[in-house]
């Protein structure tokens, strides 16, 4: 567990909260976090998908949902909480964002106070929330990444990728004191290793970061994900590993990382 605990939730048990980021969009978050999802409900755990890229979500494209209330509807009090609470086949439960909202672009006090309202009302509920939050470091990305009890940052092999993962990683440490950040490798090609992208960026981060801390930044590689045919056959169809391509190598690199993640109760 990272130097940052959560403070907004007061429930004994509640789920334990991880963010799923990236420096920069593109490398597949909203896959790996909804694939994972399905993973982690496999091996019986209550898991819940809460779409906090706000103003910019796909959740809802990637698993091929036409959601009748959203998140949006909740903050707005159009609906319930429970009305927007959507289980899907895979034995997972989301909470899906409005696409296009421009309110939600910003970090204002009315979205501050509506998701840590939101947050608390959920997590009593599930084992385990997985935050899918937006790309980058904008005030809305790192107010939801500072919510969470661990941080998974989803990173591909290609150098814009783990520059950028780099900056995240960064900024998480110096203003939320993060000090074990967890990686997963997506998209991994053949001849790269996914040990090799993890030591590259962790050593980047002992020159450049981790002197100016009181203590230092560690990155956990909790497993990869590597590129073939059946992901881009899972995305065109809007369906998941599990489902499609269950014994596809992605869909075992998905499972592996659910794995290493482990149960939070009995």
């Amino acid at each position: 567990m990272s130097d940052a605990p959560v403070t907004v939730l007061t429930a004994s048990p509640r789920a334990r909260i991880s963010a799923i980021t990236s420096g920069k969009g593109g490398v597949g978050k909203t896959f790996v976090s909804a694939n994972l999802a399905a993973a982690l409900a496999a091996r019986g755990e209550r898991v819940l998908v809460l779409d906090a890229d706000l103003g910019l979500a796909n959740l809802d494209v990637v698993l091929n949902l036409a959601p009748k209330v959203t998140l949006h509807d909740v903050f707005t009090g159009k609906h319930t909480l429970d009305e927007a609470l959507l289980e899907v086949s895979a034995g997972f439960t989301v909470l899906l964002a409005g696409s296009g909202m421009v309110e939600y672009s910003r970090l204002t006090p009315e979205v501050r106070d509506k998701f840590i309202e939101t947050i608390n009302a959920v997590a009593p509920r599930f084992d385990r929330v997985l935050l899918d939050t937006g790309a980058g470091i904008s005030d809305v990305v790192l107010y939801t990444v500072s919510l969470a009890d661990e941080v998974i940052v989803v990173v591909t092999p290609e150098p814009t990728s783990m520059t950028d993962a780099y900056a995240t990683i960064k900024v998480l440490a110096s203003t939320q004191k993060r000090r074990a950040i967890r990686i997963v490798v997506n998209q991994r090609v053949p001849g790269t290793d996914a040990r090799s992208v993890t030591a590259q960026l962790q050593q980047v981060i002992d020159r450049y970061v981790s002197p100016g801390l009181e203590s230092p930044v560690t990155l956990e590689l909790i497993g990869d994900v590597p590129s073939d045919a059946s992901v881009r056959d899972a995305v065109r169809k809007r369906q998941l590993l599990a489902e499609c391509f269950p014994g596809s190598p992605a869909a075992q690199g998905v499972a592996a990382v659910a794995v290493k993640m482990g149960h939070v109760r009995s």
